[in-house]
């Protein structure tokens, strides 16, 4: 979808339409979740703090985030995609892998398919789309992004070799920031520089994601839509209206943070091995700390316990900004080898 909680709001709310608008944060605080394509003319870009926003353009519209509302049409939207095929993999609310290999309107090309779906969710929702065609996950995801908005782009088996090679590696599907710049370190910066390095080179200096960045630099990417894709973990973020600099308050503030965390997990009944503790400091440096346990953390009092006490580690030297508790290492996900990827969404 296309700048899909800042397309809604401008849907809704027509004195919105064709003006610079973010949803969430504020004027003062916290940052940004969606930026309508009017903001992202001034730089402004999701996860940007709201001050930053503001200074970029002072006329920005801030508006409330309506969760729920994104939820439903994300819902309508899924449908039509699962009138299409059954082999749908969400990647967040605004977003899916589709296998078309076969689909169920009988439609002869992935194109003419996705052209069926764009029309599909404009009419129902009122919101543009756009759509990436390929022979595999990885290209079809870069493609999505190449004619935001409302286009679609298709790579033709053919032309995958010069595509990949010509492509800036900052556009590579699981390129983050940091991988990026650790990229331009070794002197990486399109598809034909990673050509340049054997499989134990990546393996040395990305790990685990080596073998995958080594074979999509030459166009392989064998897996497969999984429409049942596992959540790899349940978390919860609080950013502070105002800075936070001693431990009592942060103690009062971790109380609030892990009921929340407690009531999503009992609403999703997953409880994991592993509890992280996240805190962003007023200068926007963050650090985390975690601790696993052999067995799931059932209880609240567990969850608890275990939070203060890795407050109580870390090393709180400069005002708190924002606090987050998360839970992952669930029992489903033992046996599975996946790669973490840092993933970007319109």
């Amino acid at each position: 979808m296309d700048a899909f909680f800042a397309s809604i709001e401008q849907r809704d709310h027509p004195e919105y339409r064709n003006r610079p608008l973010v949803v969430g944060g504020s004027k003062e605080r916290g940052v940004i979740a969606a930026a309508s394509y009017e903001a992202r003319k001034f730089g402004i870009h999701s996860a940007m703090p709201s001050v930053t926003a503001k200074r970029k353009c002072p006329h920005l519209i801030f508006a409330k985030s309506r969760f729920e509302v994104y939820k439903s049409v994300s819902a309508q939207i899924m449908e039509i995609f699962r009138s299409y095929t059954d082999l749908v993999e969400p990647l967040s609310l605004d977003e899916a892998f589709l296998d078309v290999t076969s689909n169920k309107k009988g439609l002869p090309s992935a194109t003419l398919i996705a052209q069926a779906i764009k029309k599909e969710i404009l009419e129902t929702t009122g919101l543009t789309a756009s759509a990436g065609i390929s022979v595999n996950k990885f290209l079809a995801k870069v493609a999505s992004d190449q004619r935001k908005p409302d286009g679609i782009f298709l790579i033709k088996p053919d032309d995958v070799e010069a595509f990949i090679q010509a492509l800036k590696i900052e556009k590579f599907f699981g390129v983050g920031e940091k991988t990026a710049e650790k990229m331009h370190r070794l002197n990486i910066h399109t598809g034909k520089d990673l050509l340049k390095y054997s499989l134990p080179s990546f393996t040395q200096y990305f790990g685990k994601a080596g073998l995958y960045f080594y074979n999509i630099a030459r166009g392989i990417d064998d897996r497969p839509v999984n429409p049942n894709r596992i959540r790899k973990s349940i978390g919860v973020e609080h950013t502070f209206s105002r800075d936070i600099e001693t431990l009592e308050q942060l103690a009062t503030e971790l109380e609030a943070v892990t009921k929340e965390l407690k009531r999503r997990m009992d609403k999703q009944n997953q409880k994991g091995k592993t509890l992280t503790l996240k805190l962003k400091f007023n200068d926007f440096e963050q650090i985390t700390r975690s601790k696993s346990y052999t067995s799931p953390i059932l209880s609240f009092d567990k969850i608890a316990d275990t939070a203060f006490a890795l407050l109580s580690e870390a090393p709180i030297e400069k005002p708190i900004r924002l606090m987050g508790l998360s839970v992952s290492n669930f029992p489903s996900d033992e046996g599975i080898d996946a790669i973490q990827l840092t993933f970007d969404f319109d």
